[in-house]
């Protein structure tokens, strides 16, 4: 009796663990979200918002011009739903003068944990010192490209956000007070880029730490080349190739090349060594430029007949696939 028993016991014993082992796959929990589809990126609507903001003028710190815009891109974020945090500072640039100044951040899903953080300069250049004609050197230059481009594609981002939810938090921030620096080797680079300075130095939430930055800076001339700089590459080398090698498999290997660049002097060096938020810069960066830059950097040429469509599309359409492929885990 005790034997047969005893393997009867046994024979429970290896039939119970046969099941917990046997446990149809189909039970096993999942955690991978499905593909989404990726927007279309509407390039003249970015067109039309750069338009707007070089119709109100020259956007320096404290002028007529920047006010209006500024109330124009609160109101404009607000009517795509955004959660709108304006961030006031003064600016002291190097000539001794004080400015008012507004850092503008635009949240969507603000209460989403996972987020990435897109940035643009909205201020634009105080003198022209680059221009040909010396009578306009002085004078503030209208900043479609430098200051209104990136702005323009980061507008019509929040408005496809708007239209097409997306599984992510997304922090739009435009800095002022970038552009209104000392030209001159000898000049210190902290009088540059006042308000991601500012910004990295007070942050709008506690424990903020988005997965990554992309800022857009000078995106909209036409046949741009946007390279790999060395600040970029450094804080954040992995998210630069990863968008890089995005852009190429989109058709784009002309415009995102592999090419390295030297340190640029830009709101994603602040933001990198300051708030110790990883940020790469797409910018424009020709080839054969005595500045490094476009010919119309600084000066009066840089109005709305520099624009190109087809450079807002491609830059647009790149940064919206790299925000919905983080939302579903595919980028």
């Amino acid at each position: 009796m005790n034997i047969i028993w005893k393997i009867c016991i046994a024979s429970l014993l290896i039939s119970a663990i046969g099941c917990k082992e046997d446990k149809p796959a189909s039970s096993v929990e999942t955690t991978a979200k499905p593909p989404v589809r990726v927007p279309a990126f509407q390039r003249d609507s970015a067109y039309l918002y750069i338009a707007k903001q070089v119709a109100f003028g020259p956007r320096v710190p404290g002028s007529e011009g920047h006010q209006k815009c500024k109330v124009w891109l609160v109101e404009k974020f607000e009517s795509f739903g955004a959660n709108v945090i304006q961030q006031d500072f003064t600016a002291r640039i190097y000539t001794g003068d004080a400015w008012p100044a507004t850092n503008i951040i635009a949240q969507f899903n603000p209460k989403h944990k996972s987020r990435i953080l897109l940035a643009a300069h909205w201020d634009t250049r105080m003198v022209g010192e680059e221009d040909p004609d010396n009578n306009k050197q002085n004078i503030p230059i209208p900043g479609a490209d430098d200051g209104g481009s990136g702005v323009g594609v980061l507008l019509e981002i929040g408005r496809i956000i708007s239209e097409n939810p997306i599984d992510l938090g997304v922090d739009i921030i435009l800095f002022d007070a970038e552009d209104q620096g000392q030209r001159g080797a000898q000049a210190p680079i902290d009088n540059w880029c006042l308000g991601a300075q500012y910004w990295s130095r007070n942050i709008h939430r506690k424990n903020y730490k988005p997965e990554f930055g992309i800022l857009l800076d000078m995106v909209g001339a036409k046949n741009p080349r946007f390279a790999q700089d060395q600040i970029s590459l450094r804080y954040a080398g992995d998210i630069m190739r990863k968008v890089w090698k995005l852009a190429q498999n989109m058709g784009y290997t002309d415009v995102f090349v592999n090419n390295q660049a030297g340190n640029i002097t830009d709101d994603h060096f602040f933001v990198n060594t300051i708030a110790q938020i990883p940020m790469i810069d797409i910018i424009n960066q020709p080839l054969g430029s005595k500045t490094g830059f476009h010919e119309h950097w600084h000066t009066h040429g840089d109005d709305m007949d520099i624009i190109n469509k087809r450079s807002l599309q491609i830059v647009g359409q790149v940064v919206t696939a790299v925000i919905y492929k983080q939302s579903d885990g595919t980028f």
